[in-house]
């Protein structure tokens, strides 16, 4: 699968109708950005269960704001509709394969439940 670009009207859909969502924000001035996107493009040939998004921060600065973005590229990723990583560099290819079989090996029942124990958490800590 080669990767789509991901809109703030694009985001929800794309992420609630997948079960694997990886999304690099990137810029068209950003070097790095331009070092990592080769890499990008193949391990997403590789891997035809998830979806590889990119999402332009010049273009979508709301976006980018909305998840805090502060260096490109950042990756993210969505399993479940849950963020389960998030990373500002490169990544060679070897090691975002290895994050890729990382994230399908989650046990997704044990991470839905860590959330809600940090959800109350905080919300005690709130009161």
């Amino acid at each position: 699968m080669a990767t789509v670009e991901i809109t703030k009207e694009t985001l929800e859909d794309t992420i609630a109708n997948n079960d694997i969502v990886i999304i690099d924000f990137w810029a068209p001035w950003c070097g790095p950005c331009k070092s990592f996107a080769p890499v990008y493009d193949a391990v997403s040939e590789k891997h035809k269960d998830v979806v590889f998004a990119k999402v332009n921060t010049e273009d979508e600065q709301q976006l980018a704001a909305s998840f805090q973005i502060r260096s490109i590229p950042t990756l993210m990723i969505f399993r479940d509709q849950i963020a389960i990583f998030s990373q500002a560099g490169m990544l060679p290819e070897s090691a975002l394969e290895q994050i890729i079989g990382k994230t399908k090996e989650l046990d997704m029942d044990q991470v839905r439940k860590e959330v809600a124990e940090q959800q109350a958490k905080q919300q005690s800590e709130q009161q």
